[in-house]
């Protein structure tokens, strides 16, 4: 029983349907970019009838409208990985996973320029948002799924074996070392992310194992992979 990471599906789910009923997994994670059409239940029933836990992460393509945000966090809120870490059992011991879901804005914090953060956490950047930008009396649609320098810090407290996220590590063209050194602060053994449709293995500059994932991609790994 390992987990299953899944990169982007882009609404293409048949090749993690044809890799659960391969490998029959209790965990599922999804590194981002649903980019739903209908809600997560539905689309996802194959797997969730087979008593298949599916968590999920933010991509840049989850909070296009409205739709798209309850899709997810109405739906199925229970799968959201964000900022959390989840203990996940497997045949050979047990995988703690961490999720940093969204991607960087420069309007908010966009590490890869070197810059430092404009809002350190989002009840800054809703002091200086007018009541009528707000979306449902919170942050607007399009920074739901923004990263603050919050999320960062909230995951830092915690310790995990693989860390998922949808924006990439240092060791890709356009990556941020701010991951790499939230998974050296955090324990991860490994750093899982999508976003860049780029599959690829390669490390951190404080030397994590990384492992890309091409959209729609799957990658199977159990507790004992972490140990060799």
């Amino acid at each position: 029983m390992p987990v299953l990471f899944y990169g982007d599906p882009h609404q293409n789910f048949d090749p993690l349907f044809d890799a659960v009923a391969r490998h029959r997994p209790e965990h599922v994670v999804i590194a981002g970019d649903l980019d739903l059409q209908r809600p997560f239940r539905d689309v996802l029933a194959p797997v969730i009838a087979q008593g298949v836990h599916c968590w999920w992460i933010l991509g840049n393509h989850d909070c296009t409208d409205a739709a798209q945000y309850d899709f997810l966090f109405e739906d199925y809120p229970q799968g959201n990985l964000g900022s959390r870490v989840v203990e996940m059992p497997c045949r050979d011991g047990t995988l703690s996973v961490a999720g940093l879901s969204g991607i960087y804005r420069g309007r908010v914090w966009y590490p890869i320029s070197g810059k430092k953060p404009v809002f350190q956490c989002r009840e800054d950047f809703l002091a200086v948002t007018r009541p009528h930008v707000r979306w449902r009396k919170g942050l607007p649609l399009r920074q739901r799924d923004t990263i603050f320098p919050e999320d960062h810090d909230i995951l830092a407290r915690l310790k995990c074996d693989v860390l998922v996220s949808h924006e990439a590590p240092s060791c890709h063209e356009f990556g941020t070392a701010e991951i790499d050194r939230l998974g050296q602060k955090m324990g991860a053994k490994l750093l899982v992310h999508g976003h860049m449709h780029h599959p690829y293995r390669g490390h951190s500059k404080f030397g994590t194992p990384v492992r890309g994932l091409d959209g729609a991609e799957v990658f199977v790994l159990s507790p004992q992979d972490l140990a060799t």
